[in-house]
């Protein structure tokens, strides 16, 4: 990484977003907004709050409506995406049930073919209960959106890369289209984070996070996030917020702006250590094709430059052999933790096909080349020479 006026220079890709570290450490965190002057925001487990007269309150009257610790967790991941909105939800998931409960039953969803098993099954097993219509495409393809787009279409959804096979999107090209027809373009940015995309740059109206994941980066808190400049869709979003009760605790929201303060540096070190087990992977013997768009093997990597400031920790590979060889080669892994999830400061190792996809029918599996040989990593901040022989000493074994 190349220095410039003292600022780090990403070669290839987009600069990094100048003042992300500061502005997580500092922004809507003022110690004179607290009559105690604290330096940490505060966890305020009140559920209730004294009204001066009746409908009479000072700023909070219900913690489902509004929690002072919540609200500067919100506040900063807004700064953080260039947005002037956020929210938090109790999961990931359940900001994207609010994302759905914005249409009405007869409403069409365009939807990426590859994306997190519980946002297909979300989709395809309860909003279309709901009456509302869900078309996957694959978005490298616009030609094939453009065809799907319907009068009746309201919303694009799509994650970039894709879970799990890693597929990059050109994501003005497809704003660009959804606009020319008035949809709601979300994008689910959990693997890159806004320290290395931000998607209300490239025309997104909503960005959604698992903020599970590397937002929070510890692994011991389940949480989902949007974030939006337009203030139309984020009242909508907060009375469905509120009306629907998908909040999270107080104490959750001050974990993960606990988390937020060290994420330029996590980030750096995930993407560090994968780019190295990557390259390994990519010469193994034992290793059919790599899935990497940090990679110049990647089929969208010139275009992955041009939209991001480099890729996570998160990634995937083909395994030569069976399912067999793929259980015995997870099982074997000491310091890689065989579970689902990821973004944490610990790497996991996961089978999409029976494991977090295990939902998506097995014919659109097949479609996306979600086989039982695809493994997903997510590479941690471990000492990357440590896993290596890890995966070598797996790799021994099948």
């Amino acid at each position: 990484m190349s220095q410039q006026n003292g600022v780090p220079q990403n070669d290839g890709f987009l600069p990094y977003p100048k003042g992300f570290a500061t502005n997580a450490i500092h922004h809507s965190q003022e110690p004179e907004q607290w009559d105690s002057m604290a330096v940490v925001t505060p966890i305020v487990t009140a559920t209730t709050y004294k009204q001066f007269g009746p409908a009479n309150f000072k700023k909070y009257e219900y913690s489902r409506s509004g929690n002072p610790t919540r609200e500067v967790l919100e506040n900063v991941l807004a700064k953080l995406d260039n947005g002037k909105y956020g929210l938090t939800f109790s999961s990931g998931l359940g900001a994207t049930t609010a994302l759905f409960s914005m249409l009405s039953s007869g409403d069409h969803i365009i939807s990426g073919s590859d994306i997190y098993g519980g946002t297909n099954r979300l989709f395809n097993k309860v909003a279309t209960r709901f009456g509302i219509e869900i078309t996957l495409v694959d978005f490298t393809d616009l030609e094939t959106f453009k065809k799907s787009i319907k009068s009746n279409t309201k919303l694009v959804w799509f994650e970039t890369p894709t879970n799990p096979t890693m597929q990059v999107f050109d994501l003005k090209a497809v704003a660009e289209i959804a606009k020319s027809h008035n949809l709601i373009v979300v994008v689910d940015n959990t693997f890159l984070t806004s320290y290395l995309l931000r998607p209300l740059d490239f025309g997104a109206d909503i960005v959604c996070y698992s903020l599970t994941k590397y937002m929070n980066g510890h692994s011991d808190v389940v949480m989902g996030a949007l974030v939006t400049s337009n203030s139309d869709l984020f009242e909508k979003l907060k009375f469905l917020q509120n009306s629907m009760g998908i909040v999270p605790s107080p104490f959750d929201c001050y974990q993960v702006n606990r988390g937020l303060k060290t994420l330029a540096l996590r980030m750096e070190k995930h993407k560090e250590n994968a780019l190295v087990v990557a390259k390994y992977l990519e010469n193994h013997p034992k290793v059919e094709k790599v899935l990497h768009p940090g990679l110049p093997s990647h089929p969208q990597y010139e275009l992955f430059k041009k939209q991001t400031s480099g890729h996570s920790g998160t990634f995937s590979f083909y395994l030569k052999g069976n399912i067999e060889s793929s259980k015995k080669f997870l099982q074997t892994l000491k310091i890689f933790t065989l579970a689902e999830s990821l973004g944490g400061y610990e790497s996991l190792a996961e089978l999409p096909s029976v494991m977090t996809h295990a939902s998506v029918p097995p014919e659109q599996r097949a479609v996306l080349g979600i086989s039982d040989t695809l493994i997903r990593l997510s590479v941690g901040l471990e000492d990357v020479e440590d896993l290596i022989v890890d995966l070598e000493n797996a790799f021994s074994s099948v």
